[in-house]
């Protein structure tokens, strides 16, 4: 059995690059082994770089339509009225918004972010989350500063080096000098997220709303009530199907999405031939010129109906993850955008000969001969779209539970061949209640259009602004591309914002209140995370004083094995202290577990665990670290205790192997002294084993084949000790810290730590059912700390 082992430790200090320099562990010989070297960067490359076959990628960008643009395609149900909720005035203002409609479409998804922000993904994955990773990678922006430079050694990290003089540098500096800036990015990160899920309850409801209005059309006898409860009835079996995934019907998204855009683009056609050509004209900009010079109120606020045409294009950059950026660029390019021009002009030209008509522009343009198949094909369209929000709001939340900025939620993987398909049970009910009360509660497409409109311009103004960011830290681009850019999307999109702040009373205050609501909780449990982490930095025991207490540490050495949770990388936390404290023994072989999420889409599992030793061999004391990305997931089927120990066994084996000499390859080879470990070829490096206390097997990379006979031949008797003691049971510590406001504190902390923090705590998931850990062999111990 071969096996790629990494060994790695994190120094006793503060977590960041001075420490580093201080010096650490980790001063490593530079003359690494070339060909690791080169094996690591073909790994790292193998996630950005994947070269697809020209049937492959048609393939591909066919699939990407089911699940990447149902909901931008299913915007022609509802744009022209909201665009014109009072009737049009004058037939040249229907020129003059098609225009407009042409030219949003061209500029922000065209140009903007099928061509420019889905190039800035995170080894695949789009959405907020995965910019602010990007950010993460590459500044040291993180209010919780758990990374270490080993994390930068994973072949899924990637980052960008800054000559000190350069732009990016200052700007990475001017980032990095101030808690208030990361704050404040950090906030600008949650704002775009919680806009997002508003638009997972917004969507669904105003597109099958809007799609059942075909009901009143071809049966005007029918009230808007029965309309509205038909569109409730679908909302239900939606969300309440969601526990299935979309694997098993997901096949039939893509053919459904390509149907409907074909569908809307013949009738298009058909009625720009029919009733009037003269339409394009609109694709001249003059027209845009004409329309406003024309003046009014309403033709501005006119924009906030316009800007629902270019609706579902942050659901696009967060559903990227399964499609190569070209696939969606191809499909985009091809389909997408020639489809939605016709359909805006056809429906153009029908309103043009027929005003009136504007409150049910689709469904009235649709020739009688293929109303009803339409009227299905719209219904399945609104289906779709409303589905690949409602996973693109999973997967944020899944993102932002792993940035430490949402309550611990259970989260299922409903897909054996996805790994980003996941059912959120409990956000699934949420959205459903919202959303059922959204479309109750308006009983129109307008003001929920208004509110859709609002949460889709916030976003779009986030995404520009971090995407500024990443053209200058990640990109490195010329800062005067990055001013062209950032000052033209703030232009267009500015001026939508503007628009939809004459419709905040219409309806424009739903996104606003529900986004507040997520970013109250958000705000709430990342500010208590936090302070959890920094008062188990500030606590943590003396390693001095642990080896003081001597091997047995002044205790009685039980068989057995303890697992002693920590959000700690480095150190030994309080809990340990307030344990033996207070209870007599401890187990003869104790593990510090600390499980830690990094700024990087997944770990790969040859590289999730490090695992170092903590004081002499005979403390048998351990550290052990999983590391996960924001896209990794806990599942029930992982057993997580058999593969921490299974790479304790393998890091003991191997630390046996490097002492002593032997081992099958010549690759390596270390002599032990009494307080050193001494370097006999390149690819090792000299360490001081006690200067920081904790000693480590000195391979920063080692990656050949170690046979398993090898492997068994070495710390045998250690690994006998440990074995025994497995046996003889293992216990599960885990602190259960009681986070409480200070007597002297505000009235508005007192509120968020001592009432929606701790409700948000006793109401989340506890880590024990996130690790499988057996009830009988959990042991909690409780400490209360002030903030």
């Amino acid at each position: 059995m071969a096996a790629r082992v990494e060994a790695a430790t994190m120094g006793g200090g503060e977590i960041d690059e001075e420490s580093d320099e201080r010096g650490s562990m980790w001063d490593l010989d530079q003359k690494l082994d070339q060909s690791m070297d080169e094996e690591a960067g073909r790994l790292r490359n193998m996630y950005k770089e994947k070269k697809f076959s020209a049937l492959l990628l048609l393939q591909l960008s066919f699939q990407s339509l089911g699940v990447v643009y149902g909901d931008l395609g299913t915007s022609p149900l509802y744009v022209f009225y909201n665009t014109f909720p009072h009737g049009i005035k004058d037939p040249e203002d229907i020129i003059g918004a098609l225009s407009l409609i042409i030219y949003s479409l061209t500029l922000i998804p065209l140009l903007k972010y099928v061509f420019v922000v889905c190039k800035a993904n995170d080894n695949g994955q789009g959405g907020t989350f995965a910019l602010y990773s990007l950010l993460c990678r590459h500044a040291k922006v993180k209010t919780i500063r758990n990374q270490h430079r080993t994390d930068e050694e994973l072949t899924t990290y990637s980052r960008s080096t800054f000559h000190e003089h350069s732009f990016a540098a200052k700007t990475k500096r001017w980032l990095e000098e101030k808690t208030s800036r990361k704050t404040a990015l950090l906030v600008l990160v949650l704002v775009g997220t919680c806009m997002v899920i508003g638009d997972g309850i917004l969507t669904p409801a105003i597109s099958v709303l809007s799609a059942a209005g075909g009901l009143s059309v071809s049966l005007p006898h029918l009230s808007n009530g029965v309309v509205v409860l038909v569109a409730v009835v679908i909302l239900v079996s939606l969300f309440s199907v969601q526990h299935y995934g979309t694997d098993r019907v997901g096949w039939l998204f893509a053919p459904i999405v390509l149907l409907w855009f074909l569908s809307i683009a013949s009738i298009g056609m058909y009625n720009i031939w029919k009733h009037d050509t003269s339409v394009l004209k609109a694709f001249s900009p003059v027209y845009i010129y004409r329309y406003f010079k024309r003046g009014g109120r309403d033709r501005w606020t006119s924009l906030g109906g316009i800007m629902l045409s270019i609706t579902g294009i942050e659901a696009l950059f967060a559903d990227l993850s399964h499609f190569p950026v070209s696939a969606v660029q191809i499909a985009f390019t091809a389909i997408v955008f020639p489809c939605l021009l016709l359909a805006y002009s056809g429906q153009a030209a029908y309103i043009r000969n027929h005003p009136d008509h504007v409150v049910d522009a689709f469904y009235r343009s649709i020739p009688g001969s293929v109303y009803w198949p339409m009227f299905i094909i719209a219904t399945a369209a609104a289906i779709v779209a409303s589905q690949a929000t409602i996973s693109a709001t999973f997967s944020l939340i899944k993102q932002a539970l792993a940035h430490g900025c949402f309550p611990r939620v259970k989260v299922v993987h409903t897909s054996r061949k996805f790994l980003g398909q996941i059912y959120v049970p409990d956000i699934n009910w949420i959205l459903m209640i919202l959303c059922i009360a959204v479309t109750a509660g308006f009983k129109n497409q307008s003001q929920i259009g208004n509110a859709y409109g609002t949460a889709v311009v916030i976003v779009m103004l986030v995404t520009t602004l971090l995407m500024t960011l990443i053209m200058i830290l990640v990109w490195r681009c010329h800062w005067v591309l990055v001013l062209v850019f950032t000052v033209l999307s703030l232009v267009v999109e500015c001026t939508y914002f503007s628009a939809m702040l004459f419709k905040v009373d219409q309806g424009g205050w739903v996104p606003l209140v529900i986004a507040a609501a997520f970013l109250l909780i958000m705000s709430v449990w990342h500010y208590g995370t936090l302070k959890r982490y920094e008062f188990e930095m500030h606590s943590r025991v003396s390693m001095a004083w642990i080896l003081g207490l001597g091997p047995s540490l002044g205790l009685v050495r039980v068989p057995g094995v303890g697992l002693v949770y920590t959000e700690l990388a480095s150190g030994v936390p309080h809990i340990f202290s307030h344990f033996i404290t207070n209870l007599p023994a401890i187990h003869s072989v104790v593990v510090f577990v600390c499980v830690k999420n990094l700024p990087v889409y997944t770990v790969p599992e040859e590289e999730r665990f490090l695992v170092k030793r903590i004081g002499p061999k005979n403390f048998h004391m351990f550290r052990c670290v999983a590391r996960y990305g924001y896209g990794d997931l806990h599942k029930k089927d992982d057993d997580f205790e058999k593969r921490l120990f299974e790479s304790l066994f393998l890091f003991v084996r191997l630390e046996s192997m490097m002492e002593g000499g032997c081992s099958d390859s010549d690759e390596y080879s270390i002599c032990g002294s009494q307080n050193h470990f001494k370097e006999k070829n390149e690819n090792v490096a000299t360490f001081d084993t006690f200067d920081s206390i904790e000693s480590i097997t000195p391979v920063k990379r080692v990656s050949h084949t170690v046979t398993a006979s090898s492997m068994m031949s070495g710390g045998g008797d250690e690994l006998e000790f440990i074995n025994r003691c497995r046996d003889a049971g293992v216990v599960h510590i885990m602190g259960n810290t009681v986070v409480r406001a200070r007597r002297q504190a505000r009235f508005y902390k007192k509120i968020a730590i001592d009432y929606v923090y701790a409700f948000l705590r006793k109401i989340c998931r506890e880590h024990s059912v996130i690790y499988n850990v057996p009830q009988e062999s959990l042991l909690n111990v409780g400490q209360i700390f002030y903030v």
